[in-house]
């Protein structure tokens, strides 16, 4: 189950990937919003957070159990909240099961 405001969330479980993975963000840079897709291989507790460049959470945008597949959610570019954040850049962090992964963002206003 997701929690929070989050923009959008769709999955497709057609084919279900080989392996956990954590995409690049798209756009980046963005403006307004990102979209941000993972794998998952078999279903998973997955937390997806976004951290700030010194490391404190911004937004958590997934926390629960999720389905095999793949996800994609956009970030709106807004905290807990619902407060828009400065531009910089920020980390995104996906935690499911025993993978974890982290990339860099770019926001620009």
């Amino acid at each position: 189950k997701f929690r929070g405001a989050v923009t959008d969330v769709s999955s497709d479980q057609v084919k279900i990937p080989s392996s956990f993975e954590l995409e690049q963000n798209f756009p980046n840079p963005f403006n307004a919003e990102t979209e941000i897709t993972y794998h998952l291989p078999v279903d998973s507790d997955v937390q997806l957070v976004i951290y700030n460049i010194i490391g404190q959470p911004v937004r958590r945008l997934a926390k629960g159990t999720s389905p095999a597949g793949t996800h994609r959610i956009v970030w709106d570019g807004k905290d807990e909240r619902g407060e828009d954040v400065g531009s910089g850049y920020y980390i995104y962090q996906l935690r499911a099961g025993s993978f974890g992964k982290s990339r860099k963002m770019l926001l620009l206003k």
